[in-house]
């Protein structure tokens, strides 16, 4: 057979559209040539191609090569179609047999040996194929992560394993994730001391899906807390967890499936660019706020990100996803996180700690409230002052509430807004508020008089209403009363006046 066409799959995003891989044998002075926009690691394939043919015992056609990747108008790029362009050689040459290629999609990186290598990107791949009734065979570094999409996967160490799978003498053995559902307990509420007015918001923030936002002098315990938001939230779903995961192994090569099911805890370094927070690059991939999809994305020493950084939240604050345009390529990746974030009430940190003296003058509180913009400030749900701890404090204060005990309150008001709402409160759109958020004669007074006295615009007000929404249904009631509204409008007074 002077021609074959092998299966594999791109890498787009989030996504892994199917890429047949069609090689022709022609007459002409030998070459091998690989058409259908494909980019210099792809090109590049021609050797290692030709490498791990010949180191492996088989004969490299001294012939006219065309491999040509369709669709051609698709972008193709890495050595994730190495494997799939050795196996187009060896059938159209008739070295191997290619009755059982069809339904098989084959993405490896190809040694000069002939050994596989893994690719990034794995499991959208799997979990493509899965959907579509095919089988894969990845490298054996990658066979535990594609296991799990539930699929037929195999994994291979040598082209010649998958050459003698396809040949029927030695079939390789499905793959069996590895790890799942183990994930180790996080650090425990129990450490932090008093505070109970910020552990109270940590836990409305974890029952209704609300950002956070700590406001107080060093070692007043604010990354203490935000490091114990993950262990209050509700088990992730299995379709969380695929989702998850699936940005991981795109960004970072690899999912390990020992981190299944943990909820993401993102926490950049303040200099962090806006391109590393929002993703791009010129093979654009998820940036910090996709990797804490269905997690917490922590923000410490707020002010000190850079302002493009800062503002490049607000979109996926409220869509829960961000949009990644480049010249070539315009990709959506999902960041439905969390928000928790920390800061200082002024450069030094002591502005209106009765027991230090502030060395900022007003116009330099000023300056450093201001690099939160008000929009961004607007879009953050709580807002909590935290307190210096008294010597009193440290040495009297018992053991507190443990995350086990808050974590099974959260879980109770999380099921009851999804059997109610489908969404956690913090993402109910505002027709839905008319529905379940009923207020009583006393709390629509106070709202209007809130909104008077605090300038609330008319994100703030609907922000505030789903605050009151999610204390209501950690209460276990139907509808929203006065001191429901009365505590919700206690965490929308600015940190930064």
């Amino acid at each position: 057979m002077a021609l074959a066409q092998i299966q594999a799959r791109a890498a787009v995003g989030i996504d892994a559209p199917r890429v047949g891989v069609e090689v022709h044998l022609g007459g002409g002075l030998p070459s091998l040539s690989i058409v259908g926009l494909p980019n210099t690691a792809v090109r590049e394939a021609r050797d290692r191609v030709r490498g791990a043919l010949t180191t492996s015992g088989f004969e490299f056609p001294r012939r006219r090569i065309t491999v040509n990747l369709a669709p051609a108008d698709l972008p193709k790029d890495g050595a994730r179609f190495d494997l799939a362009i050795a196996l187009g050689i060896l059938v159209a040459s008739g070295q191997i047999p290619g009755q059982h290629c069809g339904t098989t999609v084959f993405c490896a990186e190809l040694a000069l040996s002939g050994r596989l290598r893994p690719v990034n990107g794995t499991l959208p791949v799997a979990l493509r194929c899965t959907a579509a009734s095919e089988t894969l065979v990845v490298a054996a570094d990658n066979a535990a992560e594609a296991a799990l999409a539930g699929g037929p996967v195999h994994g291979a160490d040598h082209l010649l394993d998958v050459t003698r799978h396809l040949g029927g003498k030695r079939p390789l053995p499905p793959a069996q994730p590895s790890g799942r559902g183990h994930a180790p307990a996080g650090p425990d509420l129990r450490d932090v001391i008093a505070q109970a007015p910020a552990r109270r918001a940590l836990e409305i923030a974890a029952a209704g899906g609300h950002s956070l936002l700590f406001c107080g002098p060093p070692g007043s315990g604010k990354s203490l807390m935000a490091a114990r938001l993950p262990g209050l939230l509700p088990a992730m779903t299995d379709a969380e967890a695929m989702e998850s995961a699936s940005l991981h192994s795109i960004a970072e090569g690899c999912f390990d499936p020992a981190h299944w099911a943990r909820r993401p805890f993102r926490s950049p370094h303040h200099s962090t660019s806006s391109r590393a927070l929002t993703g791009g690059g010129v093979r654009p991939r998820p940036g910090e706020i996709s990797l804490a999809h269905h997690g917490v994305l922590f923000l410490d020493e707020l002010p000190e990100f850079p302002r493009e950084a800062l503002e490049a939240l607000r979109e996926p604050l409220e869509t829960g996803e961000i949009s990644v345009s480049r010249i070539n390529a315009r990709l959506r990746f999902p960041a439905r996180f969390q928000l928790i974030a920390a800061m200082n009430p002024c450069p030094c940190g002591y502005e209106g700690d009765s027991d230090h003296d502030c060395r900022c003058t007003p116009a330099q509180i000023r300056r450093y409230g201001n690099r939160i913009s008000g929009p961004l400030l607007d879009r953050i749900d709580l807002q909590v002052r935290v307190p210096r701890l008294t010597a009193a404090q440290l040495d009297t204060c018992t053991e507190g509430e443990s995350s086990d005990a808050v974590a099974r309150r959260v879980q109770i008001t999380r099921e009851r807004q999804l059997d109610r709402d489908g969404i956690p409160a913090s993402h109910l759109p505002v027709s839905a508020m008319r529905r379940v958020g009923r207020l009583d004669v006393a709390g629509r007074q106070i709202m209007r008089q809130a909104t008077q006295r605090f300038g609330l615009s008319a994100r703030g007000w609907h922000r505030c209403w789903r605050i009151a929404r999610s204390i209501a249904d950690l209460d276990g009631a139907a509808d929203i009363r006065e001191h429901h509204i009365a505590e919700a409008l206690s965490y929308r007074e600015r940190v930064q006046r």
